[in-house]
C-alpha cells in the first residue's frame, strides 16, 4: 500500500510505537532549533567582531571564514531543519486525507460535521445580505488580498489554495469583482460556489479550465454596463488535505492610469472596493508588492497605510523575488523592503515569495520545487538578508492562518460582549414596558392573529338562527320599507275603493318582486354577513383583547369581503319563493291577524312622526316653544304657517277630500291668504298641501287599523254584508309574511354556504399574507414589534 496507508495502518495497530517515533522526531526538531538559534548567535557575533575596528585587521582573512563557515552551517541545519518538517507534514496529511476518506464513507458509523471555517463562511455571506443597520459584517475577520494590478495577487492565493483556480491574462485587468475564497480541509482537493452543487476536481486539469471559464463568466456577468470592475461578491468554496483554514477576499489590483476601454471612474471605484474591506477594525489586510519593480511605482502602500497606519493587521508580501535578485542593483535594498524600512507603511510580518516563472501553465507543485530551489541556493538566505520563517508561500500561509484565527477569536469574543449587552438591553426594555407579555416576533405575531381571526370566522357558524332572521327581517324592512308605503300603500289606498286597491297591489306587488326586491334580499343578507364578521373581528374581549391585531384583522377584513362573491342562483330562487309569499292571501288565525295591525300601526306611526316633524321645520316652532325658548318664526314659516291654516280648513270642509289640489281650490286658497295681505306662490300652497294631506290621510289609516282590531270575523266572510274593509292589513300581512319567508330563506343560505366560503376566503388570504413579509411589515407595526424583533434577531 501506499505510505499513508501503511502510517494509518501503524495508528490502527502499534499506537504506543507511533508515539515513541513522534516523541523522538520531535526532540531531533526541538533539539534542530536549538543548534540553529546557536548558529544564528555565533554568526552575529563573528560578524559583530568582524566589522569592530582597526585592531583586528589582521584576523580579518580568518574571522571571515569563520563567517561563511557558520553560515554555511546554519543554512543547513535550516534545510534540515525545514525538510524534517515536511516529512512530518506529509504524513500528517497523507494521516489526515486518510481519516477523513474513512469518515467520508461511513466507517466510524457518523455523518461528517460541517468544518468551523465553512460554518463562518457562510455566516459572512448571510451577514453580506443582511440589513445594513446592523453593520454585524464589518466587524468580523476576513483576509483582504489587495495589491497592483500584475503584483502577483493571484498567484499567491493560488499557492495557498495549492489550485490554479484563478482566471489570468497577460498584464490585462483579470480581477473585476471581489472573489470570496474560503479554504478548509478535506479528503478530496474540490472547489465550489456557494450558489451551485457542483464540484470542480482541483486534481483534473480540465475541471481546473471549467472553473477558471466559470469565475470569468461570473466576473463579467456582476459588471453592469458601463463599468469595467463591480462591488458584487463571487463566493467559492476550495477544500483539500492540508489546506490552512480562512476566510480570503481577492479584489481588484489597484490602477496608476485609467486606460482605453476602460469606464472613467474605474480607478476611484477600485480604491472604493479596496478601502470599503480594508476599514474593517478586524480585516487581514495582506498587501502584496511586485519585487520584480521599483517600490516607488507601488501605490497600494500607501493606500494600506491610510487604512492601517499603526500595522497592527497588516501582513506584507514581496512576490517575485526571484527577478528582484537578478535585476536589483543592491540587494540590501530588498532586506530593507522586508524589514520594513523602505516604505513608511508597517506591519505585523513581512515575507518574501516567488510564485513561478510566469508561465501559465506551470502546475502548483513546479512552482513550489522551484521556488524551494531558488530560496536553498539565495544569497539573500546565504547572507541572512531574509531569514528562513519569511520565505516561502508555506510558510506565508501558516502565518496569515494563524493571525486570521486570532482575530476571529478576539473579534468574535468582542462581538459575542457586544451583543449580549445589546440583548441585555433589549431584555431591560422589554421587561419594563411589557412586563406580562411574552416575546413575540413579527411571524409569531401573525400566527397568533391568524388563530384569533379563524376563531372568529368559526363564531359566525355558532350564530343562532334566531338572531339572524330578526337582524335580516329587520334590515330589509328598512330598505324597503319607503318603496311598499310610497309606492305601492299610499296609492292603492287612495283609490277610494276595495276592488282597485286590490288589483293595484297585486299590481305593483308583482312588478316590484320580479325587479328589484330579490336584489334588495341578497344585497341586505350580504352587508348583514360583513357587519356580523366585522362585529365579530373587532369585538373587544375585555383585558384579553390585543390592539396589535386591529390593523392586521381590519386587512384580512376587507380583502376577504372584497373576494366574496355572493352565488349568482340566489335572487332566481328567492324571486319564486317571494312570489308565492305575496299571493298567499290567506290568514289563518287572530294571532296573525293581530301581529299585521300591529306592524301596520307601528309603520305608520313611524311615517306620522316624520311627517310631523317635515310640517314642523316648514312652518317653524309652535306658540309654546316660542314662549319657552324665546325664538321666533321666519317670514317664509309665517306664509307657510298661514298656509297650513287655510289648507286645515279646507279638509275640515271635506274629509274625503282627494290627495290632490284641484287649480280652483288653489286659487281660492291664495286669494283668501292675499285678503290678510299674504302673498303666496302656487307652487308653496302646493307642497303645503302634500304633507298636510299626508298628516290627515295616516292620522285615518291609523284610526281604521283600530277600527279593524274586530275585523278578523269580516275577513273570514270576505267582508260579506259589512261595511268595515280591512284590505290594508291583509296587505300588510302579506308584507310581513314575506319578510319572514324572505329572512328564513337567506339565513338557510348564509349558514349552509355564505359563511362556510367566507371562512375559506379568510384562510386564503392569511396563507397569501403569511408569504408577504411586506404586508406583515405594514400591518404589524409599533414599538413592541421592533423590539421583539431585534430581540428575536
Amino acid at each position: 500500500g501506499s505510505p499513508g496507508e501503511t502510517a494509518f495502518r501503524a495508528t490502527d495497530q502499534g499506537y504506543d510505537n507511533d508515539k515513541q517515533y513522534k516523541k523522538g522526531l520531535l526532540g531531533e526538531l526541538i533539539l534542530l532549533q536549538e543548534q540553529i538559534q546557536q548558529h544564528e548567535e555565533e554568526v552575529r557575533r563573528a560578524a559583530g567582531q568582524y566589522n569592530m575596528g582597526s585592531s583586528q585587521q589582521k584576523r580579518k582573512v580568518s574571522d571571515k571564514e569563520k563567517i561563511d563557515q557558520l553560515q554555511e552551517e546554519l543554512l543547513r541545519t535550516q534545510l534540515k531543519y525545514q525538510r524534517m518538517l515536511e516529512r512530518l507534514e506529509k504524513e500528517n496529511k497523507e494521516l489526515r486525507k486518510l481519516v477523513l476518506q474513512r469518515d467520508d464513507k461511513g466507517i466510524h458509523q457518523r455523518k461528517l460535521k460541517k468544518s468551523l471555517i465553512d460554518m463562518y463562511s457562510e455566516v459572512l455571506d448571510i451577514l453580506s445580505d443582511y440589513d445594513a443597520s446592523y453593520n454585524t459584517q464589518d466587524h468580523l475577520p476576513r483576509v483582504v488580498v489587495v495589491g497592483d494590478q500584475s503584483a502577483g495577487k493571484t498567484s499567491v492565493l493560488e499557492m495557498i489554495a495549492q489550485a490554479r483556480i484563478f482566471p489570468r491574462g497577460s498584464g490585462e485587468m483579470m480581477t473585476r469583482s471581489p472573489v470570496k475564497v474560503t479554504l478548509s480541509e478535506g479528503p478530496h482537493h474540490v472547489a465550489l460556489f456557494k450558489d451551485s452543487s457542483r464540484e470542480f476536481d482541483l486534481t483534473k486539469e480540465e475541471d481546473l479550465a471549467a472553473l477558471r471559464n466559470e469565475i470569468e463568466i461570473r466576473m463579467r456577468n456582476s459588471v453592469k454596463e458601463g463599468y469595467t470592475v463591480s462591488t458584487e461578491t463571487i463566493s467559492l468554496s476550495v477544500k483539500g488535505p492540508g489546506l490552512q483554514r480562512m476566510v480570503l477576499v481577492d479584489l481588484p489590483g489597484v490602477i496608476s492610469t485609467v486606460t482605453s476601454g476602460m469606464a472613467p471612474d474605474t480607478k476611484e471605484t477600485i480604491f472604493s472596493i479596496s478601502k470599503a474591506y480594508m476599514q474593517n477594525p478586524n480585516a487581514i489586510i495582506l498587501c502584496i508588492q511586485d519585487g520584480s519593480v521599483d517600490a516607488e511605482r507601488s501605490i497600494v502602500t500607501d493606500l494600506v497605510s491610510q487604512m492601517d497606519p499603526q500595522g497592527k493587521r497588516t501582513i506584507f508580501v514581496l512576490t517575485k523575488v526571484d527577478l528582484a535578485e537578478k535585476n536589483v542593483a543592491s540587494p540590501s535594498r530588498i532586506q530593507q523592503i522586508i524589514e520594513g524600512k523602505l516604505f513608511p507603511m508597517k506591519a505585523l510580518g513581512y515575507f518574501a515569495v516567488v510564485t513561478g516563472k510566469g508561465n501559465s501553465s506551470e502546475s502548483i507543485e513546479s512552482i513550489k520545487e522551484y521556488e524551494e530551489e531558488f530560496f536553498q541556493n539565495s544569497k539573500l538566505l546565504k547572507t541572512c538578508m531574509l531569514k528562513a520563517h519569511q520565505v516561502t508561500t508555506k510558510n506565508l500561509s501558516l502565518a496569515v492562518s494563524d493571525c486570521f484565527w486570532k482575530m476571529v477569536r478576539e473579534s468574535v469574543e468582542q462581538q459575542a460582549d457586544a451583543f449580549k449587552a445589546t440583548r441585555f438591553n433589549l431584555e431591560t426594555e422589554w421587561k419594563n414596558n411589557y412586563p406580562r407579555l411574552r416575546e413575540l416576533d413579527r411571524n409569531e405575531l401573525f400566527e397568533k392573529a391568524k388563530n384569533e381571526i379563524l376563531d372568529e370566522v368559526i363564531s359566525l357558524t355558532q350564530v343562532t338562527p334566531k338572531h339572524w332572521e330578526e337582524i335580516l327581517q329587520k334590515t330589509l324592512w328598512e330598505r324597503v320599507s319607503t318603496h311598499v308605503i310610497e309606492n305601492i300603500y299610499l296609492p292603492a289606498a287612495q283609490t277610494m275603493n276595495s276592488g282597485t286597491f286590490n288589483t293595484t297591489v297585486d299590481i305593483k306587488l308583482k312588478q316590484w318582486t320580479d325587479k328589484q326586491l330579490p336584489n334588495k334580499a341578497v344585497e341586505v343578507a350580504w352587508e348583514t354577513l360583513q357587519e356580523e364578521f366585522a362585529r365579530f373581528m373587532t369585538e373587544r374581549k375585555g383585558k384579553e383583547h390585543d390592539d396589535i391585531f386591529d390593523k392586521l384583522k381590519q386587512a384580512v377584513k376587507e380583502e376577504s369581503i372584497k373576494r366574496h362573491k355572493w352565488n349568482e342562483q340566489a335572487e332566481d330562487s328567492l324571486r319564486v319563493i317571494q312570489h308565492n309569499a305575496l299571493e298567499d292571501r290567506s290568514i289563518s288565525d287572530k294571532q296573525q291577524w293581530d301581529a299585521a295591525i300591529h306592524f301596520m300601526e307601528e309603520t305608520l306611526q313611524s311615517r306620522l312622526k316624520d311627517t310631523e316633524s317635515v310640517i314642523e321645520d316648514m312652518v317653524g316652532p309652535d306658540w309654546k316653544k316660542r314662549w319657552l325658548y324665546w325664538i321666533g318664526r321666519t317670514k317664509e314659516q309665517n306664509i307657510r304657517n298661514e298656509t297650513k291654516n287655510e289648507l286645515e280648513k279646507l279638509i275640515k270642509c271635506n274629509e274625503d277630500h282627494a290627495a290632490y289640489l284641484a287649480n280652483d281650490e288653489v286659487t281660492t286658497v291664495r286669494k283668501n291668504l292675499e285678503a290678510r295681505g299674504i302673498t303666496v306662490d302656487p307652487c308653496l300652497i302646493k307642497d303645503t298641501w302634500h304633507q298636510i294631506y299626508r298628516r290627515y290621510f295616516l292620522k285615518t289609516a291609523l284610526n281604521h287599523c283600530n277600527l279593524c282590531r274586530r275585523g278578523f270575523y269580516y275577513y273570514q266572510r270576505h267582508f260579506v254584508d259589512s261595511e268595515l274593509e280591512c284590505n290594508d292589513i291583509v296587505l300588510f300581512w302579506r308584507i310581513q309574511r314575506m319578510l319572514a319567508i324572505t329572512a328564513n330563506t337567506l339565513r338557510q343560505q348564509l349558514t349552509n354556504t355564505e359563511v362556510r366560503r367566507l371562512e375559506k376566503n379568510v384562510k386564503e388570504v392569511l396563507e397569501d399574507f403569511a408569504e408577504d413579509n411586506d404586508k406583515k411589515v405594514k400591518l404589524l407595526t409599533g414599538k413592541r414589534v421592533q423590539l421583539a424583533e431585534d430581540l428575536s434577531k
